[in-house]
């Protein structure tokens, strides 16, 4: 994935405004993957005998998907990007996965769908977090 969004964003006409092209690229990447994943993982998670023992799970995948959605499309809009906002979103989606990914460790020995889903977590949260640092 992270190979045509690289694609995409080298053709966009007025260039990233001195955006890190890599860092971007994957942080767009681990958003949109991180999104599918919480709602599988919500899916599965619905699906588990015990779902009362799921609920907060269920709604931290929810909102992360939400949040990993959001900052993945807007950090896809380079026109006229807004430096607050981005700034914003990548600190949001920083905690929702790190929210998330600590719930679905707490259950990942237990639900292979959550481990998986930790590990997406994890990998977005450091996205987020070297696309952040290297604004400056």
């Amino acid at each position: 994935m992270t190979l045509h969004v690289t694609s995409m964003l080298d053709t966009h006409p007025k260039g990233l405004g001195g955006l890190d092209r890599d860092r971007l690229a994957a942080c767009i990447a681990a958003c949109l993957e991180c999104a599918a994943t919480c709602t599988a993982c919500a899916d599965s998670c619905l699906g588990e005998d015990m779902v009362a023992d799921m609920v907060r799970c269920i709604r931290l995948n929810a909102d992360c998907a939400d949040v990993c959605a959001a900052t993945g499309a807007v950090l896809s809009r380079q026109t006229e990007r807004d430096p607050a906002l981005t700034r914003a979103l990548l600190e949001a989606c920083r905690t929702a996965c790190k929210a998330c990914g600590d719930e679905c460790a707490m259950h990942g020995g237990m639900h292979e769908h959550c481990r998986v889903c930790a590990e997406s977590c994890r990998r977005c949260e450091q996205a987020c977090a070297e696309l952040l640092a290297s604004l400056g």
